[in-house]
C-alpha cells in the first residue's frame, strides 16, 4: 500500500508564501511523476504543478513565476515552494503521485493525500 502524506498548508497573508511537503511512502517501485493540485469551494479540482523523476516541470499559467515544484529523489518527497501568494490562491492543495508499486507491476498507479489547506487573506 502507497501512502502520500502532505504538510506545510496554513494561513498567510497575501503576498506572502508558504511551502509544501507531500512524502511517499510504502510499497514503491519507482515514481515517474509527484504533483500538486489544488480545489476551491465550489469549484473544479485544477493542476498546480507537476514534477517528472527525471526532472522536468510543468505549471498552471496562473502560478507560473510564482510556484516552484522540486523533489528529493531519494526521500521520496515533493515540494511546492508558493512565493507572492494571492487570494485566488486559497484552496485545498492535494499532493499526487504515479508510482509503480513492485517491479512486477504492469504499469503506475495514481495516489493521493489527504490535502491541505491553504488559505490567503489579511
Amino acid at each position: 500500500q502507497v501512502q502520500l502524506v502532505e504538510s506545510g498548508g496554513g494561513l498567510v497573508q497575501p503576498g506572502g508564501s508558504l511551502r509544501l511537503s507531500c512524502t511517499a511512502s510504502g510499497s514503491i517501485f519507482s515514481i515517474t511523476v509527484m504533483g500538486w493540485y489544488r480545489q476551491a469551494p465550489g469549484k473544479q479540482r485544477e493542476l498546480v504543478a507537476t514534477i517528472r523523476w527525471g526532472g522536468s516541470t510543468n505549471y498552471a499559467d496562473s502560478v507560473k513565476g510564482r510556484f516552484t515544484i522540486s523533489r528529493d529523489n531519494a526521500k521520496n518527497t515533493v515540494y511546492l515552494q508558493m512565493n507572492s501568494l494571492k487570494p485566488e490562491d486559497t484552496a485545498v492543495y492535494y499532493c499526487n503521485a504515479d508510482i509503480r508499486p513492485y517491479s512486477f507491476s504492469t504499469g503506475d498507479y495514481r495516489y493521493w493525500g489527504q490535502g491541505t489547506q491553504v488559505t490567503v487573506s489579511s
